[in-house]
């Protein structure tokens, strides 16, 4: 973005209603846009963004005109994405002796005809629909033109895409990262009430009804809590590249959601990302749980203020801190008092009860939660009490993947317990986040984080975002071993790797069934008990 570029923009009629006044001298509205916009151009065809997809901004229309998906949905195929299938039985079994000796080893003639243009340039490369008339007649959509904005509710809650958009014609966009999409609600008025309207009709019904404290209203009752509660972020959106500055200096910052101590004046619902529940002991804080997407803080004390009014001085008997980037919804009290709390059954878990457990009961959680583990569906653990070391799960993951392993058998440890360096299909995937082609993606059928290699241009923005190293960037090989360089630069041709989960093999992951001591499994950590190991 130049100058000029944002001179042009200050031109338009959509920028320049945006009242330059009410922003402050350390974040100029001239700033937001010089620093946290892009302008992208797409040729006809080109997918913006897909269904399913995680973003990190929104996009207003300068030129041109696209389309939204609306139904049936286009083919996995036709989005970049890998075309999911369990191998039989005879196809499994020849694995163990059709593997190459050589590693990498990729067939390029598969490369062709992916519907993908612009090389390994991060910044041009895209998906692009090779039949559009095809595709309109195929499928019903909705066009979107010169002023239309779209994808800023998925950039502002980290929520996946709920669309995909193409390009009907050449379209030039402005391209708002989510912290200039930020500055722009908070500080104009009129940006501040469109998103906030959108979010109130698109998505906050339905994340409501979801939960069972509001699933007993009726229409009028639950447009009455959407029309009241409030919306909140906390902490950085690229909370993995803070989290890898605080791994090596130590240093952790964690914004205050609410306080221990401070009067409860609603309910926080978190929407997306990590919560830490912590209480004061001794000087610090001890960690009692954690919250992600779906669950909810502060519902005990104002249940209790509610049922017992002579109860003076009620408090949070904990605090609650962002782990990264959390989106929140406060419900506050005079609803619930209204709708929900004449209906409803004491709540029969509080953080009350969680603080009653012994302090050495806490030590895994704590460590899980330092080291964010807590973000793992699918982590691997090691019970390194019972791995003799045989590398059976590392020859077994080679088998199944053309004899290349796709993780380390070594990470993080407490006590008998180890990490290992292997995806975890994370609850909020960064390493999903900028992939200009959505080779990276989640199936389907498994929700399994899987990066299609035809599709990958090897640009490495998962692997440099994933916080946990998991992602390895490798050279492919010809069958005799020749590096596959590209022709136009000459240079390696990389493609992005990691576990898979065995997606695509019957019986689950092959590192968990070649272990002959029941040593490793694959475990979501709010679930995991060590003593429960093997």
């Amino acid at each position: 973005m130049t100058e000029s570029d944002v001179e042009s923009l200050l031109r338009r009629p959509d920028i320049a209603a945006i009242e330059a006044d009410n922003f402050p001298k350390h974040t100029p509205l001239k700033g937001v846009l010089l620093n946290d916009t892009r302008i992208v151009r797409f040729r006809a065809g080109d997918i913006v963004v897909r269904e399913g997809d995680y973003g990190n901004s929104a996009f207003l229309v300068l030129e041109g005109s696209l389309r939204v998906v609306l139904a049936p949905e286009l083919p996995q195929s036709l989005l970049g994405r890998q075309q999911t299938g369990k191998k039989g039985f005879f196809e499994a079994l020849s694995q163990l002796w059709t593997n190459s000796t050589v590693p990498e080893v990729r067939d390029i003639s598969r490369y062709q005809g992916q519907g993908l243009r612009g090389g390994s340039d991060s910044a041009n490369a895209r998906v692009f629909l090779q039949d559009v008339p095809a595709v309109l007649d195929r499928h019903r959509t909705a066009k979107l033109e010169d002023g239309a904005l779209f994808g800023e509710l998925a950039a502002l809650g980290r929520v996946p895409r709920t669309a995909t958009i193409f390009a009907e014609q050449e379209a030039t966009l402005l391209e708002i990262r989510w912290q200039g999409l930020r500055e722009l609600r908070k500080y104009d008025e009129g940006w501040r009430r469109m998103i906030d309207q959108r979010y109130r009709e698109n998505a906050l019904k339905t994340h409501l009804q979801e939960s069972i404290m509001f699933s007993r209203l009726d229409e009028n009752a639950l447009q009455s809590v959407v029309d009241k509660v409030l919306f909140e972020t906390y902490g950085a959106f690229d909370w993995n590249v803070a989290f890898q500055k605080q791994r090596q200096s130590g240093n952790a910052k964690e914004p205050v959601i609410a306080r221990q101590g401070e009067y409860p004046d609603g309910v926080l619902m978190i929407r997306a990302g990590f919560a830490r529940v912590s209480v004061k002991h001794g000087n610090g804080e001890r960690t009692l749980t954690y919250l992600g997407a779906g669950d909810h803080f502060g519902l005990g004390e104002l249940y209790a203020a509610w049922k017992n009014p002579d109860i003076p001085d009620i408090a949070l008997y904990t605090t609650l801190t962002a782990l990264g980037y959390v989106d929140v919804i406060r419900v506050p009290a005079p609803i619930l008092e209204e709708h929900v709390f004449p209906f409803m059954e004491q709540p029969t878990s509080t953080t009350m009860d969680i603080a009653s457990k012994p302090v050495a009961d806490d030590a895994m959680m704590e460590w899980a939660v330092e080291e964010r583990f807590i973000n793992a569906t699918r982590s691997m653990v090691i019970d390194l009490e019972r791995c003799v070391r045989c590398d059976d799960c590392v020859r077994a993951c080679a088998s199944t993947h053309g004899g290349n392993p796709r993780f380390r058998r070594h990470g993080r440890t407490f006590d008998n317990i180890m990490v290992a360096n292997a995806c975890m299909h994370c609850a909020d995937p960064v390493c999903m986040i900028g992939c200009p082609t959505g080779a990276i993606h989640r199936t389907v059928e498994t929700g399994i984080v899987v990066i299609n290699d035809l599709t990958c241009i090897g640009c490495a923005t998962c692997a440099n975002s994933c916080p946990y190293n998991n992602i390895a960037m490798v050279a492919i090989r010809t069958k005799d071993g020749h590096t596959i360089a590209d022709p136009n630069t000459g240079k390696p041709i990389f493609k992005a790797t990691k576990c898979d989960f065995c997606d695509s093999n019957p019986g689950g992951p092959a590192c968990v069934r070649a272990c002959p001591y029941g040593a490793l499994r694959r475990v979501h950590f709010r679930e995991f008990n060590p003593a429960g190991a093997g």
